[in-house]
């Protein structure tokens, strides 16, 4: 359990079991009322109860797994209760039944069932493991969950999911009914999805810390603190304990470790027969054609090329990779001159007259047509104008443009403050290089 849990939300008034106010407030104020009375109650009595049923014209049997309430106690409260939450806390309920019952076959149902992996976790989920595993306590559960954010091991995400069939069976009035029906799988929304960085960090932490990540090893890191509170333990005595080990450990994994890339082979390309792999490269996953060797001075480098986003090295086929190195492509002109499509280090783009423009996350850039692209730039452009307070004809690096926290002036990619008391639209080309002069003077003594 969680050290020293926080006091739980009750209500003032336990006599109103519900409040004026819209749905949304008055579900929140009726479960807490419920979480709070439940709370004062016996706990509930519960039998697992398997439950055989004979077939009249068959050998076969019907087995019926759940649990019988025996005395309700807290449960009364949800039992009663009209909201969804009576569904879920009936989920698995059998309903009463004696040996010897006739049942009448109202309905027989078959549906096809598929394995499904377990849901990923949502930050609340997390911290809900995390307690149960005693790891941590409530002032660092959301510093712990922030920094594998901020550190790339995990991103929250949503996935969209994927649909596919299954069989429906039914038995009714003697008849057998045969339907195909749909499903959407893989549903997430809101959740942690690990990185190829975090598995590979992962990963390197179990093959040489394997201590450290066990959970049994953090809990009781942390029932050590309680005791250094309590005065029960010296503190020094218990870092000494844990770091004379812990740097051996490091010396020795400098020693054996090598770099991780989570370098995985995904087959051969067909065209030069050469191995194909998705690795981490400096920016970020990518794949490869082709070995890398300590010699710079080899005869054929590998190729390289960028994964799509979304893409984990882990879960990239060959067919996909081998699209990578179709990339740039050049697909169509615009205003005479090349449209190109290609990723680069912040995302896909599209290249047209030296500038570049993102594409959306529904583009490909691999099947991106010059229509779409035509009104990627097209749209660029015109946000890009409207962003425009001024323009200087004897001097086209300097500008004064809308930003999002006000106007500013660019100059050759560098950004400067307008200051105070300054009309944007009336700054003269001098006004905007004396407030350019000014602030990297100001930078320049900074540095010193």
């Amino acid at each position: 359990a969680a050290q020293e849990a926080h006091e739980a939300i009750r209500p003032t008034y336990i006599d109103n079991p519900t409040i004026d106010g819209d749905a949304s407030q008055k579900r929140l104020y009726e479960l807490i009322w419920k979480r709070t009375i439940a709370s004062q109650m016996a706990e509930a009595q519960l039998e697992k109860t398997n439950v055989t049923i004979d077939i009249s014209t068959a050998k076969e049997k019907f087995i019926a797994k759940g649990e019988v309430i025996k005395f309700d106690g807290f449960l009364k409260v949800y039992l009663e209760s009209t909201d969804d939450e009576n569904s879920e806390t009936q989920k698995g309920m059998l309903p009463p039944l004696s040996k010897g019952d006739k049942l009448k076959r109202k309905e027989i149902i078959a549906t096809q069932k598929f394995t499904q992996s377990p849901p990923r976790y949502t930050e609340a989920s997390l911290v809900k493991k995390m307690e149960d595993l005693g790891i941590g306590r409530p002032s660092t559960y959301a510093p712990t969950i922030s920094t594998i954010q901020k550190r790339e091991y995990v991103e929250k995400a949503d996935r969209t999911g994927v649909e596919r069939k299954y069989n429906y069976l039914s038995l009714t009035n003697g008849k057998i009914n045969e339907e195909i029906k749909t499903e959407k799988t893989g549903y997430e929304k809101n959740k942690l999805f690990p990185t190829d960085m975090g598995t590979i960090v992962n990963n390197f932490l179990v093959q040489y810390f394997d201590n450290i990540l066990d959970f049994n090893f953090t809990a009781s890191v942390e029932k050590e603190f309680d005791e250094i509170a309590e005065g029960k333990k010296v503190w020094n005595d218990m870092i000494k304990e844990f770091y004379g080990p812990f740097n051996e450990r490091i010396k020795d994994t400098l020693e054996k470790s090598k770099k991780q890339s989570g370098e995985r082979l995904l087959g051969t390309d067909p065209v030069s027969g050469k191995n194909v792999y998705a690795k981490i490269g400096r920016y970020g996953p990518i794949v490869q054609i082709g070995e890398s060797t300590p010699d710079k001075n080899q005869d054929e480098k590998p190729k390289f090329a960028g994964l799509k986003k979304g893409k984990s090295i882990e879960e990239v086929t060959l067919e996909e990779a081998l699209d990578m190195f179709k990339l740039p492509r050049t697909f169509g002109t615009y205003e005479n001159e090349e449209m190109v499509a290609a990723i680069g280090r912040f995302g896909p783009y599209v290249r047209h007259k030296g500038k570049f423009y993102s594409l959306a996350k529904t583009d490909d850039p691999i099947s991106i047509n010059a229509e779409r692209a035509i009104e990627l730039i097209e749209a660029k452009r015109k946000k890009d104008k409207e962003r425009i307070i001024k323009l200087f004809n004897e001097d086209k690096t300097v500008q004064v443009l809308k930003g999002r926290y006000g106007a500013y002036i660019s100059k050759e990619k560098k950004n400067y403050r307008i200051p105070k008391g300054k009309d944007p639209e009336s700054l003269s080309l001098d006004d905007c290089n004396e407030i350019i002069e000014a602030a990297d003077k100001r930078q320049t003594k900074k540095k010193k």
